[in-house]
């Protein structure tokens, strides 16, 4: 066997057993709390990737991203809850939606750079955060709105943990395979040579904005659907999806996994979903957030560009 063709084997095998580690979870998985702790990595998978799209492949920092989690959920419940659509209606109701916010916001902001970008962002999170807050009639403000029916399917409600991993699965995987499709695309070179030298990319044809406005839709699309399979999950949605906390959350996860790479987000969104949970076991609360700024401090000291370019370094 050629040195290729083993090399090519050896993936295969390596891809196949992971597939099988990740369809037998809740088989050799049986703590329910575990169990969640892998469904809530597995929203925030597809977070990390879609946040990764803007800042790891066009270079773009958006600090509200968590605007776009949060429409997804509020489109998915209130379109579940006042017109009693299914959840196979409700979640594509609730990607168009957040990729239309990402069309409006991206045609806005993305004619600005740098820090006048990330104020537009995070002056659009907050905006949408203070509606959800006061309009009362529709989203009944704090309160937030309970009740939101879990999915079915063939006539069996997904209410379990175990039904439910397999749904976020099918979600991650999707997000996966189509920012692998989008990024080695044509399209995919536009962004990374945006990213790199904009003067030069519009130089040879590259459209900037066009190019930009549909990498923003396309990631706010993939935040709706996190935020969609979020709201069916806990059954509840509040203003509480909107804060600041979670933009931050993703950022990490895209920087220490690895931004600009296709494996980085899901290695950090794993890790950082993760590393609180093991924390809040081994350790008194008061040491928790002090632990875990002095990780992800050593993580960014040690390894600046992220695990995964680290390890790939190292293999070479």
């Amino acid at each position: 066997m050629t040195p290729p063709a083993h090399a090519a084997w050896r993936r295969r095998l390596l891809a196949g057993a992971f597939a099988a580690l990740l369809l037998t979870v809740p088989v050799w998985l049986a703590s329910p709390y575990h169990l969640h702790v892998v469904i809530m990595a597995g929203i925030f998978t597809i977070l990390a990737l879609s946040l990764n799209l803007l800042l790891g492949y066009t270079g773009q920092l958006s600090l509200g991203h968590a605007a776009f989690f949060g429409i997804g959920a509020y489109t998915s419940a209130l379109t579940s809850l006042s017109l009693e659509w299914s959840f196979w209606l409700a979640m594509p109701a609730a990607v168009l939606a957040t990729g239309l916010a990402g069309w409006a916001i991206g045609r806005l902001a993305l004619k600005l750079r740098g820090a006048y970008f990330v104020l537009v962002t995070i002056s659009f999170a907050g905006v949408i955060s203070l509606v959800s807050v006061n309009w009362m009639e529709l989203t009944n403000g704090p309160l937030g709105l309970p009740g939101v029916p879990a999915p079915a399917l063939a006539g069996i409600e997904l209410r379990t943990k175990d039904h439910y991993y397999y749904l976020v699965l099918g979600g991650a995987a999707a997000s996966f395979l189509v920012c692998r499709r989008l990024v080695l695309s044509r399209l995919g070179r536009a962004f990374v040579a945006l990213r790199e030298n904009e003067p030069l990319a519009e130089s040879v044809g590259v459209d900037p904005t066009r190019t930009l406005v549909l990498a923003a839709v396309v990631s706010a699309g993939m935040a709706g659907l996190a935020g969609s399979l979020y709201a069916h999950y806990t059954r509840f949605v509040s203003p509480e999806v909107f804060l600041f906390s979670y933009t931050v959350t993703m950022v990490v996860m895209v920087v220490a996994g690895g931004k600009g790479t296709l494996a980085g987000p899901v290695v950090g969104a794993v890790l950082f979903t993760a590393l609180p949970e093991a924390l809040r076991e081994a350790m008194a609360w008061q040491w928790q957030m002090l632990a875990y700024g002095v990780l992800l401090v050593l993580l960014v000291f040690f390894l600046p560009r992220g695990i995964v370019p680290a390890l790939q370094r190292w293999r070479r």
